[in-house]
């Protein structure tokens, strides 16, 4: 027998001699030893009480706690020195824990374990803290319920993104002594900006960069978290230099995105945001990629009292003016520009700085015309020089005949 086993033996021993204990009464007692099967738990008097090492190991079958550690049993057996049982203590001790933080306000950690109706099943972690203040999660933890809306301060289309995830949780209900708890993971999340929502406004600053967090997207836009619960618009005018009818098309709740910081109202504490202003600027080539006169054939876009707008690439729309379409003054644009026919025009104007084109349908006919006239023309340039060519044939013909 090795010198370890007869130490082990010995205090086993020791602990039959134990002081009287009551069946059922609890304990609290430090770790001395622990063996293959038992440990060896020092409860007070001269011997120590053994504790099926099984009550000490985690979901995983590894032991949870070390020689020197304080823990809570109870005692279930008197009959051959004390034996301890943490059944029952130990969940005890984990709903005063929970309890405690639902009147402290202490965030605890839990692992969600599955999506169930409304929400998510939680199981809060037992045992030592993990160092944050918070218990260490275990999937055979206490388990709470997280209502959907309070897994997270977006909503995201994905829910069961959250799931094997372990996460701080605030404690808002805490009923039935303990069978009914419900958690928050937003309440922390909205804690944790408040206390960095005044060094993330001082780095928004109108012409910066900032990657956030896309919220939510209303029919207008976007409305981006740039950190510590500060939000900004992001304009659908903003968001592309071509023109964009649906916002969602763009960006997505909890889309990560890079955008540039437009304007920031101090009185008002509006921020406008842009993201076309990090793409190129497709304009800057507009004079070259449209020349004065040339011919293109365009999408009608839409119909405007004043004229037709023609979108000849994407992120360029020239405007077609009524007296420039062709139609007599009083027609019906309408039916004459179908919205999404295709249509011919002339380039008559291109202002990069105002981002104008100017076009003319009339202008094709009037090229057209011009085309054909110098084409005749050409032709009847090259008759005349023909029917004396066929003259002089006919002369030489008829000579050669005498």
């Amino acid at each position: 027998m090795s010198d370890q086993e007869e130490d082990f033996a010995t205090m086993f021993e020791a602990s039959v001699k134990a002081r009287q204990f009551k069946r059922g009464e609890p304990v609290e007692g430090t770790i001395v030893a622990i063996g293959p099967k038992v440990a060896l738990v020092n409860i007070g008097g001269k011997g120590e009480a053994e504790l099926d090492v099984a009550e000490l190991k985690d979901h995983e079958g590894d032991i949870e706690v070390s020689v020197g550690d304080r823990i809570s049993a109870m005692v279930v057996s008197t009959t051959r020195g004390i034996v301890l049982s943490r059944k029952g203590v130990r969940n005890a001790a984990t709903q005063r824990e929970l309890e405690d933080a639902y009147r402290s306000g202490m965030a605890v950690e839990g692992k969600v374990v599955q999506e169930v109706k409304g929400g998510y099943e939680v199981r809060i972690a037992r045992g030592p803290s993990t160092g944050s203040g918070s218990p260490r999660a275990e999937s055979r933890g206490e388990r709470a319920f997280c209502p959907l809306s309070q897994i997270d301060i977006v909503r995201t289309t994905d829910t069961a993104v959250h799931v094997g995830k372990t996460y701080a949780f605030n404690v808002i209900e805490y009923k039935n002594g303990g069978k009914d708890v419900v958690v928050s993971r937003r309440k922390q999340l909205e804690a944790e900006q408040a206390m960095h929502a005044a060094e993330a406004r001082k780095a928004i600053v109108a012409g910066a960069a900032i990657t956030g967090r896309v919220v939510s997207v209303p029919n207008f836009g976007a409305f981006v978290d740039l950190g510590g619960g500060i939000q900004g618009l992001l304009h659908v005018s903003e968001m592309s230099w071509t023109r964009v009818s649906n916002p969602n098309e763009v960006v997505a709740p909890g889309d990560q995105v890079t955008v540039r910081v437009l304007r920031v109202d101090e009185a008002t504490g509006k921020i406008s945001l842009g993201l076309k202003q990090l793409q190129e600027d497709p304009w800057t080539t507009a004079a070259s990629k449209f020349p004065l006169g040339q011919v293109r054939t365009g999408k009608v876009a839409r119909i405007a009292d004043f004229g037709v707008f023609v979108e000849l690439d994407p992120g360029f729309t020239g405007l077609l003016p009524s007296p420039e379409t062709g139609v007599d003054r009083g027609g019906d644009l309408r039916k004459a520009f179908p919205i999404g026919s295709d249509v011919e025009v002339v380039v008559l104007e291109v202002d990069q700085d105002a981002r104008r084109i100017r076009l003319s349908k009339k202008a094709v006919a009037e090229q057209r015309e011009q085309a054909e006239l110098r084409e005749y023309t050409e032709r009847q340039d090259a008759t005349p020089a023909q029917s004396v060519g066929s003259m002089a044939d006919k002369l030489r013909d008829a000579l050669k005949g005498r």
